[in-house]
């Protein structure tokens, strides 16, 4: 789940909504696997130049830490993330989102063939950037190939090669097709969603309809209220039915959140090497 809009308490956020995050780690609707309880993560931008991270290999459910701050974290961007590991350990550096200098990062599914492509796929990383990689997924090399081919000037264009490269790699092994990703990346100000599969079905993404639509068409709930001027969600699952509300992203497409407004273009990976 990402929120971008004006301060609110985490905690509205992450609890309050009748499908929220911490209800989906139990009950996903949508996802490969009903039940995410291998850990969880928050990112916000508070006071400081770099976003903040608190991450636990607890299930989401379960974690009182969690609750206890996220009724004093109050932000104007939130990334939030439950975990279902696809094989690799249960750890904390293993939980997203993933944060370098002011970009955070979160992606929901996986590399096919991780194994076969972990190593070639490390060494296409920036070698100023190898050493700051803390854990082992495939999501964390995902991000850090993005920012090797350009994240901070041309997100777009920086995963579409890092996902190209990805698929190039297959191909020369003679792997399956290898990505199935839904992502999300921000660099504090933007906010940048991805939807691609290599092959077949690609996981659920949704954004927010304009707030001020919300409200027209839901005069009744009360939380709406709180919700200021240009409030976007990004969601892997809707947080709570409500007709005209979220919009699914297409397969084979990128969008851009900037200041309330969202554009959505084609999204098609490539790779020159």
């Amino acid at each position: 789940m990402t929120y971008c809009g004006e301060p609110i308490l985490a905690e509205d956020l992450l609890f309050r909504p009748v499908h929220s995050l911490i209800d989906q780690s139990l009950h996903a609707r949508l996802g490969v696997t009903t039940t995410n309880g291998d850990g969880f993560g928050i990112g916000w931008y508070g006071e400081g130049a770099e976003p903040a991270v608190f991450k636990s290999v607890e299930p989401a459910w379960n974690d009182r830490n969690l609750r206890e701050i996220a009724r004093q974290i109050r932000t104007p961007l939130l990334f939030a993330h439950v975990r279902s590991s696809t094989g690799t350990p249960v750890q904390r550096s293993n939980c997203h989102p993933f944060r370098h200098g002011r970009w955070l990062w979160m992606h929901n599914g996986a590399v096919e063939g991780f194994r076969e492509l972990r190593r070639d796929m490390a060494m296409a990383v920036e070698p100023s950037l190898y050493p700051v990689i803390e854990g082992s997924t495939d999501s964390e090399l995902l991000f850090f190939l993005a920012l090797t081919f350009g994240l901070a000037d041309d997100p777009p264009s920086a995963v579409a090669r890092a996902v190209g490269l990805v698929e190039e790699l297959a191909r020369r092994r003679g792997t399956p097709p290898p990505v199935d990703m839904t992502v999300a990346t921000t660099d504090g100000e933007s906010v940048w969603m991805f939807r691609h599969a290599s092959a077949g079905r690609p996981g659920s993404l949704f954004y927010s309809t304009d707030i001020a639509q919300v409200r027209e068409l839901h005069p009744e709930l009360e939380a709406l209220r709180l919700l200021g001027a240009g409030t976007r969600f990004v969601v892997s699952e809707p947080l709570r039915d409500l007709a005209g509300t979220w919009n699914e992203i297409p397969e084979g497409s990128h969008g851009v959140i900037r200041e309330g407004e969202v554009v959505i273009q084609p999204f098609s990976p490539f790779w020159e090497g």
